[in-house]
């Protein structure tokens, strides 16, 4: 394709204006067709200083092992699906420079953990994707819209920053100790994502959100460890949106009145 040709262009200009290192690249290796159990297998790669581990892991497929099986989604606007755990920490390889996580001229990838693998570094993230679309991520609006727009305060936006920056990579879900455990526990992602709805003044089921993620499997499982905030690649959160949600959960009933009336006012100017 054109495209890996041009990549390969790229990265051949790449090797000539920069230094090349030597790594031993060592990687979690399972085919479910012949492997019955997980393995890891060394290669040791010469590379540009600058490159990064995907584009390592490029190189060692197209030019070492053409059955290494990774997923991206580089140019697709997916970001997010080269999520895998690296010395011991979920990162997205994309970007990361190699440089930066080849200690002593060794670096080890492994697959995202606490869910299947389907080969290789690929795994099924399918518990992670039920507990997203129970948090129901989407906006249920007043039945009777305002004419022109809502009308939000720059403080009522700011609460939903952060979780709106969330790309659903699962490095956050595959950190969480309770996850490992418990695939009903929603998940530090699902629960950002309602949290999101939760503080968003359009919505008008705050109430039900709040009884779903105040249930057995939701914000009062929390360990607060902070491994989905370590894990992040935007640096954002979870923890301290599933505090908020934890609080609002034991006040529900003030939170839907106090929701109500806001709506009332939704389509009018913000007074300052």
């Amino acid at each position: 394709m054109k495209f890996d040709e041009d990549k390969e262009k790229t990265m051949a200009e790449t090797n000539t204006t920069q230094p090349l290192q030597t790594v031993i690249v060592r990687i979690q290796r399972f085919n479910p067709d012949v492997d019955k159990k997980a393995h890891m297998q060394d290669f040791k790669v010469e590379v540009p200083a600058g490159i990064t581990l995907l584009e390592t892991l490029e190189l060692i497929k197209n030019k070492m092992d053409g059955t290494l099986t990774y997923q991206k989604s580089c140019r697709h606007a997916i970001c997010g699906s080269c999520a895998m755990n690296v010395n011991g920490k979920n990162m997205l390889v994309c970007k990361v420079p190699l440089r930066d996580v080849a200690k002593n001229g060794k670096v080890e990838v492994r697959p995202l953990q606490y869910v299947p693998i389907i080969k290789d570094l690929v795994v099924d993230r399918t518990s992670f994707w039920e507990q997203y679309e129970r948090a129901k991520p989407w906006l249920v609006p007043p039945e009777q819209m305002p004419e022109k727009e809502f009308r939000v305060s720059p403080e009522e936006v700011h609460a939903l920053n952060e979780a709106q920056s969330c790309i659903m990579c699962g490095a956050c879900y595959t950190a969480c100790t309770v996850v490992a455990f418990n695939k009903k526990y929603y998940g530090p992602a699902a629960m950002l994502k309602a949290y999101m709805r939760v503080m968003d003044p359009r919505d008008t089921i705050p109430g039900e959100r709040l009884k779903e993620v105040g249930s057995e499997d939701g914000v009062f499982k929390c360990h607060t460890i902070f491994n989905c905030i370590d894990a992040c690649p935007k640096g954002l959160n979870p923890t301290q949106a599933i505090e908020t949600l934890r609080k609002l959960a034991q006040r529900r009933a003030a939170f839907e009145a106090e929701r109500a009336e806001r709506l009332k006012t939704i389509a009018e100017p913000i007074k300052k």
